[in-house]
């Protein structure tokens, strides 16, 4: 039951545009015991299928520019295959400071470009 209601405010928020991983990650290591690289898999993992549901949902309401789409997923690729080589030479506890700082940065950067959306 546990999984189920992780999985589901996972699926809430990532659904509200926000990541699910904010809430995925941290909930798997805390509450389930899984390591930090298993969790970060799972996330991307979980990541796929929303992914594809929203590229088709958007190319069909004609919001998607397919130029800009092929470079950015191109590099997109070459940044995760470079990002998941790189994260597995590290330790659990490097990557989970480094998500921390990130979630942190987000936060702060979140904060401050609602700021300026309501000047």
């Amino acid at each position: 039951m546990l999984l189920f209601v992780i999985g589901l405010l996972s699926g809430m928020v990532g659904g509200m545009g926000i990541g699910g991983g904010t809430i995925l990650i941290p909930s798997l290591i805390l509450f389930t015991g899984t390591t930090q690289h298993a969790a970060q898999g799972i996330n991307l993992a979980s990541f796929i299928p929303t992914a594809i549901a929203a590229i088709f949902i958007h190319a069909r309401n004609g919001h998607v520019r397919f130029k800009l789409a092929f470079h950015l997923i191109l590099s997109g690729t070459l940044g995760a295959v470079s990002g998941s080589v790189l994260a597995s030479y590290m330790s659990a506890s490097v990557l989970r400071k480094m998500f921390g700082i990130f979630l942190l940065v987000m936060g702060v950067y979140e904060l401050l470009r609602r700021d300026k959306k309501q000047k």
